[in-house]
Formats: C-alpha cells, sequence, structure tokens
C-alpha cells in the first residue's frame, strides 16, 4: 500500500510532463522568493522620494478610506500615479494595526515574489524542456536590482508582476483566445499601478512581438474583444479622474507626470544614452557574466518564438527608455526578465552536460569560455579585499558593530561563491551553476539582512530622529527648512509636510506674523542671525526654532537648559 502511494506521488511530481511537477517547482521558487524578498522588511527606514510618498498617501487612505479613489497627499490631491499599490499598502497598514515600514514594503515584495513563478510559467510557454524555465527563475530572482527594488516600496516591483502576467496570457493566447481577456486584465493592472504612459509601451512591444510570431492573432476579433473587456477598470479610473478633476488632472497625469518624462528630464534626472548600460554593468553582476553568451543565442535562433519574444522585448524596452529624456535606475527593471530567459538557455545547455554524465559516447565536460573564469577570478578578489577591508575596520575599532560585521559576512560569503565558481569553470564542471547561484543566493540572503542592502540612507541626515522631535515639539505650524530640497520620507515620519526654502524665504517666514517653525542647520542659523531663545531643540546638525506669531516665542526658552548662552 505505501509502495503505491509512493509511487503515485512519484508520478506525479517527477514525471517531465507532469503538471504537478511544475506546480511543485513554483510553489517552490516562490518560497524561495518570499524569503529573500520579505526578510527583514521591518529594519530600515523608508528612503525618500518613491518610499516616502507611496506611504504617506497609502496611510491617508488607511485613515480615510473614502479617498481609495481620489487619493490625497498631505491633503492636498495626489494626481501622479493611479492608486492599485497604494490601496494595497493602505489594507496592509489595517491588517497590521500601524502605518510602519514592513507593512508598506510588504505588498510589493509579495507581488515581486509572485513574478518568480510567473516568469516560470512562462518560461514553460516558450520551451519544451523545463530546465530553461527553472534557471531563468533562478537568475531573476538572484538579481540585485530586482532583490532591492522588489523589496521597498515602490511601484516598480509590482509592475514586474502584472507585466509577466501579461506576457504569460499573451503566449497562451496563441493557443486560447480566452486568455486575451488575462491580458486585458493585465494591461489593466499595470496602468493602475503606473500610469496609461507605460501600458502603451507594453501594448506595443507586444504588437511588435505578434506581428513577427503569430499575425493571425491579430485578425480575429475575440482577440481584441478580450483585452478591450480586461482593460476597462482602467479606463473608468481615468474616466472617474477626469470627471472629478477636470482638466487639471489631464495636465498633471498625463503630462506633467507621463508625456514629460518623454522629451524632457524631469527633476533633472537624466542621463546619457548608455545610461542603462551602465546600471546593468554596476548591478548586473555575477549573472551579467552569462549574457553576452546569451543575447549571441538569442540572435542565432531569432527564427524561434522564444528569442524572437526576447529581440522585441528587451531591444524595444531598452531602446524606449534610452531615448526618453528621464532616467531613472527603476526603469530598467523589465529589462531582467528577458535577460533572464536569455541566460536561462545556457545554464540548461550547462545543466544538459551534467544529466549526461555516464554516457561514454559524450564528453561530459562542458566548454566554459575563458573569459568566463577571469571574470570569476576578478570577482572573487574584489570580494576577499572588501571582506579584508571591512573586517580590518571592525577590529581597529574593537567594536563588534552589527552593521560592519553584516557586510563582512557577506562579502566573505560572496567571496567563497565566486573563489568556487572560478575553480568549478577551471575544471570544466558542470555544476557550476548550482554552486554559484546557491551561494549567491545565500549571500544576498545576508545582504538583505544587514543595514546595507538600502545605501541610499547614507546620502543624507537620517530622518527618524528628526521626525520624532518634530512630532513632540510643536503644534501643528507650518515648518520650513534649510534643507535644499524636500525629503517625503521625513513627511511620512513626521506626519505632515516639512517644507524646504532658500534662506531669503526663511528669513521672510519668520519675521512674517503667523505662527512657524524652522528646521535649520547651523549655518543657516549664524547666518540668519535668529534669536537663540527661540530654539524649542537640537538634534546633531540641526536646531529647531518656533514662534507662534507676532515675534513671541511658542515654547519655553530652552537656551539654558542646553547650555547655550542667555540672550
Amino acid at each position: 500500500m505505501q509502495s503505491s502511494v509512493f509511487a503515485e506521488i512519484q508520478r506525479k511530481f517527477l514525471s517531465s510532463r507532469s503538471p504537478y511537477r511544475d506546480l511543485a517547482w513554483s510553489l517552490l521558487l516562490w518560497g524561495v522568493a518570499l524569503i529573500l524578498l520579505t526578510s527583514g522588511l521591518e529594519q530600515l527606514p523608508l528612503r525618500d522620494w518613491d518610499e516616502g510618498t507611496v506611504a504617506q498617501v497609502a496611510r491617508e487612505i488607511w485613515q480615510h478610506p473614502d479617498a481609495w479613489l481620489h487619493p490625497t497627499l498631505h491633503g492636498q490631491p495626489y494626481l501622479n500615479k493611479p492608486p492599485l499599490l497604494h490601496n494595497l499598502i493602505a489594507l496592509s497598514y489595517h491588517s497590521f494595526g500601524s502605518a510602519d515600514e514592513g507593512a508598506a514594503r510588504l505588498p510589493g515584495a509579495i507581488l515581486t515574489a509572485t513574478s518568480v513563478p510567473l516568469l516560470y510559467y512562462l518560461g514553460r510557454e516558450l520551451w519544451p524542456h523545463r530546465a530553461a524555465a527553472i534557471w531563468a527563475s533562478i537568475v531573476y530572482l538572484t538579481w540585485l536590482p530586482v532583490v532591492r527594488y522588489g523589496r521597498l516600496a515602490m511601484l516598480d516591483g509590482t509592475v514586474l508582476c502584472f507585466w509577466l502576467l501579461w506576457m504569460l496570457c499573451l503566449l497562451r493566447t496563441r493557443r486560447n483566445l480566452s486568455y486575451a481577456l488575462g491580458v486585458g486584465i493585465a494591461l489593466g493592472l499595470v496602468g493602475l499601478t503606473k500610469g496609461i504612459m507605460l501600458a502603451v509601451l507594453f501594448g506595443a512591444i507586444s504588437l511588435g512581438f505578434v506581428l513577427w510570431d503569430t499575425p493571425r492573432l491579430l485578425t480575429h476579433p475575440w482577440f481584441w474583444l478580450g483585452i478591450t473587456l480586461g482593460a476597462v477598470p482602467l479606463g473608468a479610473w481615468y474616466l472617474a479622474q477626469w470627471t472629478y478633476y477636470g482638466q487639471d488632472f489631464l495636465i498633471e497625469n498625463l503630462l506633467n507626470q507621463s508625456a514629460h518624462r518623454v522629451w524632457q528630464a524631469v527633476e533633472n534626472n537624466s542621463g546619457p544614452p548608455w545610461y542603462y548600460l551602465l546600471e546593468l554593468l554596476k548591478y548586473g553582476f555575477p549573472a551579467l557574466i552569462f549574457v553576452p553568451a546569451a543575447l549571441k543565442r538569442v540572435w542565432q535562433e531569432q527564427n524561434l518564438s522564444w528569442a524572437r519574444l526576447l529581440l522585441v522585448w528587451g531591444g524595444g524596452y531598452l531602446a524606449a527608455i534610452s531615448l526618453m529624456g528621464t532616467k531613472l535606475p527603476w526603469y530598467s527593471l523589465p529589462l531582467y526578465p528577458a535577460l533572464a530567459l536569455a541566460v536561462g538557455v545556457i545554464l540548461a545547455d550547462i545543466w544538459q552536460q551534467f544529466q549526461q554524465q555516464g554516457h561514454p559516447s559524450r564528453d561530459p565536460r562542458p566548454r566554459y569560455p575563458q573569459w568566463w573564469l577571469w571574470g570569476f577570478i576578478v570577482m572573487a578578489l574584489i570580494a576577499w579585499v572588501g571582506a579584508a577591508i571591512r573586517a580590518t575596520s571592525v577590529m581597529e575599532s574593537g567594536v563588534l558593530d552589527p552593521e560592519r560585521v553584516h557586510l563582512t559576512v557577506t562579502l566573505l560569503a560572496a567571496a567563497m561563491t565566486f573563489t568556487m565558481t572560478a575553480s568549478l569553470i577551471a575544471q570544466r564542471n558542470p555544476m557550476m551553476p548550482i554552486v554559484l547561484f546557491w551561494g549567491w543566493l545565500i549571500s544576498l540572503l545576508l545582504f538583505v539582512n544587514s543595514f546595507d542592502w538600502l545605501w541610499e540612507l547614507n546620502e543624507d541626515y537620517p530622518v527618524k530622529p528628526v521626525a520624532t522631535m518634530i512630532r513632540e515639539k510643536t503644534q501643528g505650524q507650518p515648518i520650513y527648512t534649510s534643507h535644499p530640497y524636500d525629503r517625503p520620507s521625513l513627511n511620512f515620519y513626521a506626519n505632515r509636510p516639512i517644507i524646504s526654502a532658500d534662506p531669503h524665504q526663511l528669513y521672510q517666514k519668520w519675521h512674517g506674523n503667523e505662527p512657524i517653525c524652522l528646521l535649520l542647520d547651523y549655518d543657516s542659523f549664524d547666518q540668519l542671525d535668529l534669536d537663540p531663545e527661540a530654539i524649542v531643540e537640537f538634534p546633531p546638525d540641526w536646531l529647531l526654532l518656533c514662534h507662534a506669531g507676532q515675534g513671541t516665542i511658542g515654547t519655553p526658552t530652552r537656551s539654558q537648559e542646553w547650555g547655550l548662552p542667555p540672550s
């Protein structure tokens, strides 16, 4: 009896043609992705710009549920992006009972993790053999930009999930037209996450692939009907916004926040046409070392559907974002699934060599390119040197600082992984991909549980202590700061906008008749020549000054308590 049950389980899960095996692989990949993308989300504060803004809009939806359709940012209409992810984060706040980092990042992280099994099923549509789909999913999961941005309370990891759902449904439409409805639903989800301009770009890429690979689909009315029905919610949302806000919505959302990014650098975010190639060179390793061979393979097999898809997808999207005036690092994220699929083919060939061991008529040892060996030697040396520098710094400090120790351990894991990989390449060992990506996965897991995975936090002062001071020491007055630009993360933690102003504006505001607070650095305080008795508190590097209007001091004088000279 037990043997028959075991045989049935083996038949279902291990048979190469069994759907149960696909289900098992997809669940395994999803579980690993969830661990990597959701581990330690609450450890670090929110970063500026997208995270701070998205988290604040979501909090206002949570506090005022009737704003789910017409959200606000600090009480003002929020017209930047559609609020799909913002509403999901608001539900997360409701579930956890608080608006914190973990609750803000969790929905996007789960959706990004879900994109991993979607990529696996996409690969299964492209190839009859499972190995390429598995390796493509592993490469995609372990790409640093996907992991980092997927863990943030940003829109781009969510877009990856819906874009892969879109492409999966598009491929299945070739044999079942009912999946056209799924294409339309995914189109609507992309548009409700990032806006209609991205949906149009993805639509152009999809149309290019269908024209090249399966033009007969374009003649089926059911194909267009399914897409149209699925996209109805997106059209309904835009109609609702236009009806509610009128021309202001069209100008702000469609023009200022969408179309303008095509031909001009919004908020000075510009770069050369090769900007995204540099981003790939900076953060694409170690899998980037396989990309040249993968692209060569794609070009050689462009008569096949999978190669056509990757050429249109990768080439079309890269050309579009490279020609745009506005350039931001996370715009490149939709390239990584396409590159992962291409690399998956190369790694599947190596895996096939491993499976053929024992066949006397075949050479079981793959022939790796020589530059792969030198590439991993260089990466290993860089990781060893980095680990040595960090370890020396820890020993010289005499204190086991968790921040430094975590990064040291991560660098050691990466160094050992790259060293073993180089050794296996030199030995022509087909186990190389397994060792490389298992070791890199462990390194990434250590990295995301360190204090260094969100390194942008080191670019400016910590906002949490300043925000705590603002919440405790002010009574709702407008707050202006000498900092050169607004910080959405500070606004989120202070739960109010802190407005950046130049010295002339600060002087005028302070000498007006309205209650006001100023958040100043010491140089600005000296430059403005303000009364020290107005100081409410001063954390490191900052001074908080308040008055209640008409030149009066809004709180008891703190000059003697804080060791300042009396005025």
